[in-house]
């Protein structure tokens, strides 16, 4: 399968797209107004500490106190130690309320909740992803080859210091890499953690001590692989920072990097824009003339697959499984596209034979394995549902992208003119009885004004003849339609 990425840059705003064999599966954006916080180092300091909930919040001068939970906290009794199965029972025994600590970004702050951290430092590199508060050598589990990973591992520990208290994992990038390769990503981390400890005893709290690289370069480090042909850049100074970096750290990537002299830019060449606006939408259409509808919330997002136009050639069993079949594929794309997390419902078609069941399911793990981002399928609830979660720690394509919508605030909809006449009717009989005499004006939108004087004028008489004065409407296009006001003259 052959991948290309695209990298779009402005000073403004940098996005890159994942194209695989010409079709757009993942989107990348980073705004200079609003970089993203993920892998960011800052010097802290614990305002609150929450023994009920296992937590504590720490400042680390965003506008919300970030969230740091005892599993994320290196206990001092136990330096050196991998954090699964060393959690402490009590956070009083790792930290107080006031402590300065050294904390790493693992969750950008989504909707109202802010940061999420972690004190178990991880520095990535190429190859190598460096754990000063680990240990061992851990190699990456897309790497398949028992013959490679073994290699790989022993490499890494022939080069690990007998008496250092950090560990390593080995990335899925350093397949096949040499070993003088590897070693040299050693030397990087170790200097680059010296360097970021000392920093950080300077740095005074509530400020940053280390930013991760920007996204045309986190793209070079993090996505490049075997299987990438081409880079293509659209921006001339960015494109020297990718050549300027690959020399020095990736030198066999420099032959993939190359820059679009078209004078539109990349995701326009590439169709890319087009797939954004559709990955706003709710639904979602397939080739079969199925179709399949998005709905995210902030508890969930829901995903519904239907026929649609789609009357298979067989039989009605046939039909909803191919249908099943399509949907699964492009389901695991819109979750990369869209970037969903958290917990995600899937409602496929009710399929009668278990061992459709089964493909079905089998094919949306085939779809989601090339995700990068962890992504888990329980089994299918006695409902039929199949219920899955997609680890979230940045905001969704929407969520970048869009606002809630001023007129519904967020909900998807809004008052019929039927509705807001009727409460329109509601607040003329409150206002009667303290206008005394004083004549009424309704100023709302035409569609509402326009019911008003159609099929609700009879009861608009009834309620002037009531009030004993002439109820004037006013149109106001620059209202929505729930919107209005009754005011006295």
């Amino acid at each position: 399968m052959s991948t290309e990425i695209l990298i779009n840059a402005s000073l403004q705003e940098s996005r890159a797209a994942v194209v695989e064999s010409g079709v757009v599966q993942e989107v990348l954006i980073e705004r200079a107004s609003r970089r993203g916080l993920i892998s960011n180092i800052y010097k802290g300091r614990v305002s609150r500490v929450l023994p009920g909930m296992q937590a504590a919040f720490i400042e680390i001068g965003l506008e919300r106190t970030a969230f740091l939970h005892a599993s994320d906290i290196v206990d001092p009794k136990r330096v050196g130690a991998l954090a699964d199965g060393e959690r402490s029972d009590n956070i009083r025994n790792l930290i107080v309320e006031g402590n300065e600590v050294l904390v790493q970004v693992v969750k950008d702050p989504l909707g109202t909740k802010g940061a999420r951290l972690t004190t178990y430092i991880t520095l990535p590199s190429r190859y190598l992803v460096y754990m000063p508060h680990g240990t061992g050598v851990g190699v990456s589990a897309r790497v398949e080859n028992e013959v490679e990973r073994e290699r790989l591992r022993s490499v890494v520990q022939g080069f690990t210091n007998a008496d250092e208290s950090a560990g390593f994992i080995v990335r899925t990038a350093a397949e096949d890499a040499l070993p003088a390769a590897l070693q040299a990503d050693m030397v990087y981390l170790r200097k680059l953690w010296e360097f970021i400890r000392q920093k950080g005893l300077r740095t005074q709290p509530g400020n940053l001590v280390h930013a991760d690289l920007p996204l045309h370069l986190r793209v070079l480090r993090d996505l490049l692989g075997p299987d990438v042909a081409r880079v293509l850049v659209d921006q001339q100074g960015v494109y020297r920072e990718m050549q300027e970096f690959a020399t020095s750290f990736m030198p066999e990537a420099l032959p993939c990097i190359e820059l679009v002299t078209d004078d539109r830019p990349v995701f326009e060449l590439y169709q890319v824009e087009q797939e954004l606006h559709k990955a706003l939408e709710r639904k979602v259409s397939l080739k079969s003339g199925g179709y399949v509808i998005i709905d995210q919330t902030e508890a969930m997002t829901t995903i519904d697959v239907n026929t649609g136009a789609f009357v298979g050639h067989r039989n009605l069993e046939e039909t909803i499984f191919l249908t099943n079949l399509e949907a699964a594929a492009t389901i695991a794309r819109q979750l990369r596209l869209r970037n969903l997390g958290g917990i995600i419902i899937i409602d496929f078609i009710d399929m009668e034979e278990s061992q459709h069941r089964q493909q079905v399911i089998q094919a949306l793990e085939r779809a989601l394995s090339r995700d990068h981002v962890k992504t888990n399928i329980s089994s299918v609830s006695p409902l039929g549902l199949v219920e899955m979660t997609r680890k979230r720690t940045r905001e969704s394509l929407e969520h970048v992208l869009c606002r809630a919508c001023p007129s519904c605030d967020g909900r998807g909809f809004v008052k019929t003119a039927e509705t807001v006449c009727y409460e329109i009717f509601r607040e003329i009989l409150r206002q009667t009885r303290v206008a005394k005499g004083r004549q009424l004006r309704v100023l709302a939108h035409p569609d509402v004004v326009e019911r008003l004087l159609d099929e609700a004028s009879a009861a608009l008489n009834e309620l002037e003849a009531l009030s004993g004065q002439p109820i004037k409407l006013q149109p106001e296009s620059l209202y929505s339609v729930d919107q209005y006001d009754v005011v006295l003259m």
